[in-house]
């Protein structure tokens, strides 16, 4: 079994990965698209010719990724330069340059379409994350969700806190989550089981409770749960409904948490209600790429 992966956080991938990590993972997705050999560049570009290839942002967004970018190109010629001139987490507009490569022209040609499917993608994330919390103004936090892309959940994860966003469970591992299935299957209302859980896992586990219904959020918080997730209610039903939680939780600190179908369009409503966070599956798994280009020249 391999071993759990941290939580991201925005300090680098190499940070979160580990330097030898993240060349692996570069260079398995390398091989995966090179196989034998690149059939067209060997046979058409001249052995040894050098080329510079510019990033530049066709459309607007916040990048993610970056440091993948250029491994991509260091794994394929290692004598490469590779100029970042922005960061990750920086907002980009049409036009802008974000890198420039210089190196052995079959090399980079090799690269390119790795680095940009893990640069596009990453930054795709981050900006539709960028999009819920300017749209949620500071009211709520925005989380993401389990529902991302096998192999690739911590940097999907890294992608959404470099959009502003926040990290729900990285995995099964390190939260308890009660989900109605969970719920059906013990035979047991959330209260109880609430409870039961917390007194197997004891106080260091986060325990999120899934309620549907008001008599479900308040059995949740009377058994210890630290965040209540009011599952797919309106926000006509979750204005009402928060006040009176606040009143059942007290002193002690609950979070209360939204989710469900979370669309652009809900998330200004849905903060209104005084929930403390959003969570959005779509941050990870419906996130349109950033349109970005490698265009190619001959250096001086």
């Amino acid at each position: 079994m391999t071993a759990p992966i941290a939580k991201p956080s925005t300090e680098s991938l190499t940070d979160l990965l580990g330097a030898d990590q993240l060349r692996r993972l570069v260079a398995l997705a390398i091989e995966e698209d090179l196989g034998d050999g690149d059939l067209t560049s060997s046979t058409a570009v001249p052995p040894g010719s050098r080329v510079l290839a510019k990033l530049v942002a066709k459309g607007d967004g916040v990048l993610a990724g970056l440091e993948l970018f250029r491994e991509a190109f260091l794994v394929c010629d290692e004598s490469a330069t590779i100029r970042l001139l922005k960061a990750d987490g920086q907002s980009v507009g049409i036009g802008d340059r974000v890198a420039e490569v210089v190196g052995d022209a079959r090399a980079v040609l090799v690269a390119e379409r790795t680095a940009l499917n893990f640069l596009q993608q990453l930054s795709g994330v981050a900006t539709l994350t960028s999009a819920y919390v300017k749209l949620a103004a500071g009211r709520a936090r925005i989380l993401d969700t389990r529902k991302t892309v096998p192999f690739l959940r911590s940097l999907q994860k890294y992608a959404v806190v470099c959009g502003g966003g926040a990290n729900h469970r990285v995995g099964l591992y390190d939260e308890a989550m009660i989900k109605d299935n969970h719920l059906d299957l013990a035979g047991r209302d959330l209260e109880t089981l609430t409870r039961e859980v917390r007194g197997r896992l004891g106080s260091d586990v986060p325990i999120t409770s899934e309620a549907r219904n008001e008599q479900e959020a308040r059995g949740a918080i009377r058994g210890g749960a630290d965040v209540v997730l009011l599952d797919n209610m309106s926000s006509e039903e979750m204005t009402r409904l928060v006040p009176i939680l606040r009143a059942e939780v007290g002193e002690r600190q609950v979070e209360l948490e939204a989710s469900g179908g979370m669309g652009l369009a809900d998330v200004d409503a849905v903060a209104a209600t005084g929930v403390d966070r959003i969570s959005v599956g779509a941050l990870t798994h419906s996130a349109p790429v950033l349109d970005l280009s490698l265009l190619v020249e001959v250096p001086d």
